[in-house]
């Protein structure tokens, strides 16, 4: 099995390659055609599947929906110009750092 920042990688790279696909015969170049709003809606549509199938205690439901918002996810950053590897990057960073604290770190930031 493939580690899950290569596989974010290449699923991402494929996203890429598909924004020049004709939308009509690629799912992804359609998605990136409705733009931003309806991208974040799909993400958040996902994540709330994921929610759902999670307090069911559904495990194969909970992986199906999860694979499905990481891909829409991947879609939300491909449109936005980011890398999972910048996400990757962040989430490295707050490796060691107390939950509590990176968001009173946070909180400071915003009030500063």
């Amino acid at each position: 099995m493939a580690a899950a920042n290569d596989t974010l990688e290449r699923l991402y790279k494929l996203v890429l390659e598909r924004r020049k696909a004709d939308p009509d015969k690629s799912y992804i170049a359609r998605r990136l055609q409705q733009g931003t709003a309806k991208i974040a809606q799909k993400v958040g549509e996902e994540a709330v599947e994921t929610v759902i199938a999670a307090m069911r205690k559904d495990k194969k439901e909970l992986i199906g929906e999860s694979a499905d918002l990481l891909f829409h996810w991947l879609i939300l950053l491909a449109d936005a110009g980011v890398p999972p590897a910048d996400v990757m990057a962040e989430l490295e960073r707050r490796e060691g750092i107390s939950g509590l604290d990176e968001k009173a770190n946070r909180k400071l930031k915003k009030e500063g």
